[in-house]
């Protein structure tokens, strides 16, 4: 007899301090490795939509009280108020559609919304959290993107300091030195787990 969850899509949570590498290393994943069946979890938020941001595509996009109203439903897994109005949340029943699509769903979340998603599924998701060599080396690289002034540089880097305190929190931690290497101990801990 087949057992009844084997298509079920598995869980990815992939968190880290800004700067250090984790959107490069996730989409990066996606992109090389279709095999992995990847796909973004697609997250709430009362943002309007930017650019060519489609709703259900990018973000569904809520009103402050259509989130406000899901938060009271208890619909979301994390949730979090980032500005007054401002909200972001993961729906839990968006994760399981696409689970029951056979998509393995990766969240790219915040550390705290990370250690939220793995107490609420436990061993069926994997949680990595990506960090840079070093807090100096993470400096390094925020000054070098020149996206930020010095002081929101150095905002960050507490942010990190502090978010880097919950890494052994996570399944496992992997340091971001040489991107390539990274790459590849995610292809093989991340393939590893959804092929199990």
């Amino acid at each position: 007899m087949k057992k009844k969850n084997s298509k079920r899509g598995k869980l990815i949570i992939v968190s880290a301090p800004s700067g250090s590498g984790k959107s490069t290393i996730v989409q990066w994943l996606m992109k090389e490795h279709p095999e992995l069946k990847l796909s973004f979890s697609i997250s709430c938020t009362s943002r309007a939509p930017r650019g060519q941001e489609q709703d259900g595509v990018e973000y569904f996009f809520l009103t402050p009280d259509e989130f406000r109203a899901k938060i009271e439903r208890d619909e979301f897994l994390e949730f979090e108020e980032v500005y007054h109005d401002r909200f972001y949340g993961t729906l839990k029943e968006q994760v399981e559609r696409q689970r029951r699509a056979g998509q393995n769903v990766v969240f790219d979340v915040d550390v705290k919304g990370g250690i939220n998603i793995k107490k609420h599924y436990g061993d069926e998701a994997l949680s990595l959290f990506i960090q840079p060599p070093s807090v100096e080396e993470l400096r390094r690289r925020l000054v070098g993107r020149a996206t930020d002034s010095p002081e929101a540089i150095e905002e960050r880097l507490a942010k990190a300091e502090y978010e880097m305190t919950f890494a052994p929190q996570f399944d496992r931690i992997l340091v971001n030195d040489v991107l390539e290497v990274a790459e590849a101990e995610a292809l093989d801990i991340v393939g590893t787990f959804v092929n199990n």
